[in-house]
């Protein structure tokens, strides 16, 4: 009964994105122009190659940033309820403490830090 509700429930979803997908390409208005094919960058036109290599630091740093994110929002419900995870809780939470601090100590020691 649950395969069969779950199997259900994942070709309606399926069948309805693919369907308002379809329509949306058939009744959105088209205009084709050369402008609209340029790369658009702050408002001043591009010069030669729109594409272009940017330094992996840039990537890491975010990918940085990303972590740290995620680490606050999954300290945040846990200092709500704090109270009632007990010794248990708290462990867990310091475990994923001392992984997330042995993250940074490597990418720390790595120099994706440094903004050069």
């Amino acid at each position: 009964m649950n395969f069969t509700l779950f199997v259900t429930v994942l070709l309606t979803g399926i069948l309805f994105v693919a369907v308002v997908t379809l329509l949306a390409k058939l009744i959105s208005p088209r205009s084709f122009n050369e402008q609209k094919e340029e790369a658009y960058e702050c408002g001043v036109p591009t010069r030669g190659r729109s594409w272009m290599q940017f330094r992996v630091g840039y990537y890491l740093f975010a990918i940085l940033f990303l972590m740290f994110d995620v680490e606050t929002m999954f300290l945040f419900p846990w200092a709500v309820v704090m109270r009632s995870l007990g010794p248990a809780g708290l462990l867990s939470v310091l475990f994923f403490l001392f992984i997330l601090v042995l993250g940074l100590a490597y990418a720390w020691r790595k120099g994706a830090l440094k903004w050069q």
